[in-house]
């Protein structure tokens, strides 16, 4: 086990150096390393006995208790710094692999086991979290048979890794669309240009308000403790879904724009139906939700300053309705959403098909341990 790891203040940061992971970088099995801070080798050498390395594993003990992953042998760099609501740990990797320990640790008994000593007075923390993990129960097979059993569930999250770069690709292209159109005026240029609030504008086009585009709606509040489990996301203050239920109040697809709390103000699309609850919301009853939905992606930042409530963050519809933007002729809005439709459709298709993928994995090793399945019958359950 590793000590707690270091409390950096932003003012330690530099451009490059060693990575200091956070919450965003544990939001999987595997490290995240879509981004991060950096700290100087200098300053993560000062504070060696917070440096995670290759084969370490990552644990949240304060905050979003309930994170766990591995540094892969792959991973970008040799050296990472834990932050102050983590700390790491090193299995015997003779007898048990880093991925199948952290794969143990996300199926519901795992989170059961390691949340069993939580503390949710105050910021939720775990209590005697080094000590946690030397006495939990974990079932260890044998090396081969853990070595086959991560070959299959690998080969699941590579085919949710690629589904999701495809997606982002999709998503930047169609924002590289919008700001072509909507921002730089590219295919407008040969025509008469006028002046307004917010710059020149190509003539016809004019200066209003979010809401005349869509409305956005109020969910209805649905409590965890009074969900009927189903597939249909519940979805309230967080980045992902509160729970799950068993009707929706939507129609798919959906983007919501989360109501209160430290993510007031998050914003995602659904390709699913959802239950919104706390959150404003927009479905495919509104002509022009794919618009709206490109405008406040390229717009977060209105998003985040539209919080309201000193103790408590909210962002209301009447926020968003409130947001100026430049109003093009509707025949135009309609040609852009025609052209990034099929792309919409296309990212929704991966999705579903990422959710059957992760639920599968999810099932598998339990199911696995138990001895319910066999690792020989696995690739007829993928199939």
């Amino acid at each position: 086990m590793g000590p707690f790891g270091s409390n950096i203040k932003r003012d330690n940061y530099v451009d490059s150096g060693v990575p200091y992971l956070n919450g965003s970088n544990l939001s999987s099995y595997k490290l995240n390393e879509d981004s991060f801070n950096y700290v100087t080798k200098e300053k993560a050498e000062s504070l060696g006995r917070c440096v995670a390395k290759r084969g370490d594993i990552i644990v949240t003990h304060r905050g979003t208790i309930g994170q766990i992953s591995y540094i892969p042998n792959d991973s970008k760099y040799e050296r990472y710094l834990t932050g102050n609501s983590q700390f790491r740990l090193t299995v015997k990797s003779k007898v048990i692999r880093p991925d199948f320990f952290v794969y143990y640790f996300h199926t519901r008994m795992g989170q059961y086991r390691l949340l069993a000593n939580a503390s949710q007075v105050g910021v939720p923390a775990l209590a005697r979290p080094t000590s946690t993990f030397k006495e939990v129960l974990v079932p260890v097979p044998k090396m081969e048979v853990q070595a086959a059993i991560m070959e299959i569930l690998h080969s699941l999250d590579d085919k949710i890794e690629v589904n999701r770069r495809i997606n982002d690709n999709l998503e930047a292209q169609a924002q590289a669309l919008f700001k072509s159109w909507f921002v730089d005026f590219e295919p407008f240029r040969d025509g008469e240009f006028v002046e307004s609030e917010l710059g020149m504008i190509p003539k016809g086009w004019r200066v209003g308000k979010l809401g005349e585009l869509c409305q956005f709606k109020r969910g209805k509040g649905l409590l965890s403790k009074n969900a009927i489990p189903g597939d249909i996301p519940v979805v309230a203050g967080g980045l992902e879904p509160s729970c799950y239920h068993n009707i929706s109040n939507t129609k798919s697809p959906v983007v919501t724009v989360s109501g209160s709390g430290a993510n007031a103000g998050f914003m995602r699309m659904y390709h699913q139906e959802v239950w919104a609850s706390d959150c404003s919301y927009i479905d495919s009853t509104c002509e022009n939700l794919y618009f709206v939905y490109s405008f406040l992606l390229r717009n977060r930042h209105l998003l985040k300053h539209a919080q309201t409530g000193a103790v408590q963050p909210h962002v209301k519809p009447s926020d968003i309705h409130n947001f100026d933007i430049v109003i093009p002729p509707i025949e135009i809005i309609r040609r852009y959403q025609r052209l990034i439709s099929g792309g919409i459709a296309f990212k929704g298709n991966n999705e579903q098909e990422s959710r059957r993928l992760a639920t599968l994995r999810d099932t598998l090793l339990p199911r696995l341990m138990s001895g319910e399945l066999k690792v020989n019958e696995i690739e007829r359950e993928i199939q």
